[in-house]
């Protein structure tokens, strides 16, 4: 079987923000399934090769993207960010494992790319540079209970937490909801950042803390970090501010910071 099946992450938005690996395998691909937005930052809209898809058909992407390399193409799955990373490759691992032998047999590749929290975090400073977590606020594939529960535990681990997914038309309450419930396990004076578009041109970062963060700081083009007790901001006097997380636990400092 000579059919092959790519999942390539994009990065956070432009084409410079790709990988030189995942620019080479755009390159060898005979044709491209994605949500459409995807794939307009590689591929004319009236590209034959283009298979367009609405943002919630993940699986029945997949899968056809699948079929279709089985067939013997060279097939790219399109994914914004890392695909690893709340996004298409475990969509089509799911697939093989639920599919025909044919999947199996296939060679698939994953293709990495910067995962919106690392635009993000890159944007401000460096506030992961300590342990952190990343969390999706949808609950449209596992109920809002177990989210609340991972926040929870995030807060009282004392992570950083990348929220992807904060808010959208059909989800308007969650990131709301999760601001309330961590304000119950976090000082009010903690760190938060609302990284917009991070890695495009219209990117914008805004810093506050959580008792003053709202859920109308976000949409879904926005990557939310919630800093430890940890996290600090230097103030700058002609410069954004960074924003950092020690590399070190309390009582491991390194020794005096001047």
């Amino acid at each position: 079987m000579s059919g092959r099946l790519m999942v390539i992450g994009l990065g956070p938005g432009e084409v410079p923000g790709m990988t030189v690996q995942a620019v080479e395998a755009l390159e060898r691909a005979d044709c491209f399934y994605g949500y459409g937005p995807y794939l307009d930052r590689v591929l004319g809209a009236d590209d034959p090769r283009r298979v367009a898809s609405d943002n919630r058909e993940e699986g029945e992407r997949a899968r056809e993207a699948l079929e279709r390399a089985a067939g013997g193409e060279c097939v790219a799955v399109l994914s914004g960010g890392d695909p690893g990373v709340f996004a298409m490759a475990a969509a089509v691992c799911e697939q093989i494992e639920r599919g025909p032998k044919s999947f199996r047999q296939l060679a698939v590749e994953i293709i990495p790319g910067v995962s919106a929290m690392l635009a993000a975090a890159a944007a401000c400073g460096a506030p992961l540079g300590h342990d952190f977590c990343a969390i999706s606020l949808s609950d449209n594939l596992k109920p809002w209970s177990t989210i609340e529960r991972r926040l929870t535990l995030a807060a009282e681990a004392g992570l950083v937490m990348a929220l992807y997914n904060p808010i959208s038309k059909a989800r308007p309450w969650q990131l709301g909801e999760a601001l309330e419930r961590l304000r119950d396990y976090l000082p009010g004076g903690t760190v938060v950042v609302f990284a917009h578009a991070a890695g495009r041109r219209n990117q914008s970062v805004v810093n506050t803390t959580l008792a003053r963060a709202s859920a109308d700081q976000a949409n879904m083009a926005t990557l939310v970090i919630i800093g430890s007790e940890q996290t600090r901001v230097i103030k700058r006097t002609k410069q954004p501010p960074l924003i950092y997380t020690p590399r070190y636990a309390p009582g491991f400092e390194p020794g005096e910071l001047h």
